[in-house]
């Protein structure tokens, strides 16, 4: 026995320190790898030469902030790289900076992997294309493929060119959204949604068949006004008279056969693309206009994530902080391309604390989410204003329901015309499930203490007693967020009450119904925070983010380093493929089933009985 005793002791001993010298010398493999690594990347970058050209090859959606940590990002790029983003700020830097660089001799636009952002993004970059144009150099855009989106920034280069087998699509835009409640009613499912606001249709799909007159009514004149902008873009990019677009549009697909099917030509002949070529005609004709880069055989470029590593950084001491506050709201702590009410807080009152931040921009880029999470935001950037720093507020893509909420604690709110905001409205959702209880012969019974023990429980009818304090809770969010913006926007609740409603409004419409001040840029509300804070034109930005944790920064090094250096070479332009069915109308079909079932497990799995949400789940797809 003791023998025994003695040997599995022995066993286990052994176990550990065989588990421990593993350990070790993976650590001490990993450690030789880094400073192999390191030594082979210490001499950094070559230095640019002149008549470079910036290639801006844009892989992934158009986002405020990246989602996800450096871990994601990089487990992402050693697979198939189908999570890769392209931060907005990033693409607006290395232009305006190349615009001021003597040694970027143009721009090459490489868009056919770009898969996402919405058109006020894609007129933030537009914009800085047209200011690098205005110092004189040449921007030309390339491609096997242009979808709506990627064409919209191709229009604005000098040239456009198509691969000779290329495509083009530009549909507008319009979204079929999937409605649930004959699904649900087959299964046994009650939705049961309280909302205040007619046009408040978020969770119109789980009561509903079809949209409501007010839902076709609030979509057709959104579409409308942001098609309108789309093509006023275009056709002034592409010096086309106005209704060119519409007309190329509707002479489908007669104009179509009349070229033989050939997309490409008729791409031509319509004026929207100035020549096909292939791949490496666009090589040899860069060459050609350029310099040569002997050693890749290609012509003389630098990538624009490797030409802004090499910026210089901004000096000085007083600064404008940006807090970016982009993707759903929830209450707590959300990771980075989310909004928590307490991590998002905690930066704003970051800021407010550091003697050297002098304003504040809160860039918004949110369909909405949780009300206490958005009044949490809310109030710090009260108290910010309170404590004398200016806040400026910076609409992104959609800044609507929630995403509006947020703003209304600042001294200015500036929109692009393409914004997708207001939708001031709340509504809650109380799913339940008795009737297939029922079908599959199961049973919910017990004791409890007060009614309300068990007045909400989704496997028993609802007490009416409790739909009766949802629908007043819910009235008293919708009457503090009129309240609210009332105040913010100097007028009266019944002025705002007539154009919320939970309607959504583009950043336009917004501003002629007094709940913006001014449409512009990014760059104009950060201009309009710092002359508030008295720093010049162009002041240091400070931008706000949460401290990543030291296996991030290990590998938010090996992101931008490592992988950097093994990626293929975009001189050959040998990786650029166009994926036909990418997006398509089946692709976007089971997206947006997925959504919305993902969304509706989260209304389930509230831990609270029942939540005020101020959501518009508005995404209209191109």
């Amino acid at each position: 026995m003791v023998a025994e005793l003695l040997m599995a002791v022995v066993r286990g001993t052994w176990h550990w320190v065989d588990r421990a010298r593993r350990v070790v010398w993976n650590l001490v493999f990993l450690a030789l790898v880094v400073a192999g690594v390191a030594a082979w990347l210490s001499s950094g970058p070559p230095a640019l030469q002149d008549k470079t050209v910036l290639v801006l090859d844009l892989a992934g959606p158009l986002v405020e902030q990246f989602s996800g940590s450096s871990r994601d990002a990089v487990l992402s790029q050693l697979q198939d790289g189908d999570r890769q983003q392209v931060r907005l700020r990033d693409v607006l830097g290395a232009l305006d900076a190349a615009a001021q660089d003597a040694r970027i001799a143009s721009v090459l636009l490489l868009l056919e992997d770009l898969s996402g952002g919405g058109l006020q993004a894609q007129r933030e970059v537009a914009a800085a294309l047209e200011r690098f144009k205005a110092s004189g150099k040449p921007v030309v855009a390339w491609g096997t493929g242009y979808d709506q989106r990627q064409y919209y920034l191709a229009a604005h280069a000098n040239e456009v060119y198509l691969h000779p087998m290329g495509s083009l699509m530009i549909q507008g835009y319009g979204r079929l959204r999937n409605y649930y409640r004959d699904a649900l009613e087959r299964v046994g499912v009650s939705a049961n949604v309280v909302r205040v606001g007619k046009y408040k249709n978020a969770a119109e799909p789980y009561f509903a068949s079809g949209p409501s007159k007010e839902t076709e009514e609030s979509d057709a004149a959104l579409y409308d006004a942001l098609w309108s902008l789309y093509t006023q873009g275009v056709e002034k990019a592409r010096h086309l008279p106005a209704g060119a677009l519409a007309s190329a549009i509707a002479g489908l697909p007669g104009s179509l056969q009349a070229v033989g099917g050939d997309v490409a030509q008729w791409s031509v002949r319509a004026k929207l693309v100035d020549g096909l070529k292939t791949r490496d005609e666009m090589r040899k004709w860069l060459i050609e206009r350029g310099a040569e880069d002997t050693q890749h055989k290609s012509f003389r470029q630098v990538r624009f994530q490797d030409y802004l590593a090499q910026v210089t950084a901004q000096r000085g001491t007083d600064a404008v902080a940006v807090v970016v506050a982009e993707g759903e709201i929830g209450d707590g702590v959300a990771p980075s391309g989310r909004i928590g009410g307490k991590s998002t807080s905690d930066l704003v009152r970051k800021a407010r604390e550091d003697e050297r931040v002098k304003a504040i921009v809160l860039r918004v880029n949110s369909p909405g989410g949780s009300a206490l999470g958005s009044e949490l935001i809310r109030r710090e950037l009260e108290l910010t204003r309170a404590a004398g720093k200016p806040v400026v507020v910076s609409m992104g893509d959609v800044a609507a329901s929630g995403g509006y909420w947020i703003s209304l604690a600042a001294d200015e709110v500036w929109a692009d015309p393409a914004t997708i905001t207001g939708s001031i409205g709340v509504f809650g959702m109380l799913p339940t499930a008795e009737r297939l209880m029922d079908k599959v012969s199961v049973h919910a019974a017990g004791a409890g203490t007060t009614w309300l023990t068990h007045a909400y429980d989704p496997r028993k009818p609802l007490d009416p007693r409790f739909v009766a304090l949802v629908e007043a809770s819910i009235g008293r969010v919708y009457a503090d967020f009129i309240a609210k913006a009332a105040e913010a926007r100097k007028t009266t609740p019944a002025k705002i009450d007539a154009v919320a409603q939970g309607r959504v409004w583009t950043g336009a419409q917004a501003q002629e119904r007094g709940l913006i001040d001014r449409t512009g840029s990014w760059d104009d509300a950060v201009r309009a925070a710092s002359t508030r804070a008295k720093l010049g034109d162009r002041p240091r930005i400070q931008w706000m983010e949460r401290e990543p944790g030291r296996l991030d920064r290990l590998l938010g090094w090996f992101k931008a380093s490592v992988l950097q250096a093994f990626q293929t070479d975009v001189t050959s332009m040998d990786t650029l493929a166009w994926g036909l069915m990418q997006g398509g109308p089946a692709a976007a079909t089971t997206r947006d089933l997925h959504q919305d079932l993902i969304w509706l497990q989260g209304v389930l799995q509230q831990s609270q009985p029942f939540a005020a949400v101020v959501h518009c789940l508005c995404n209209p797809q191109p």
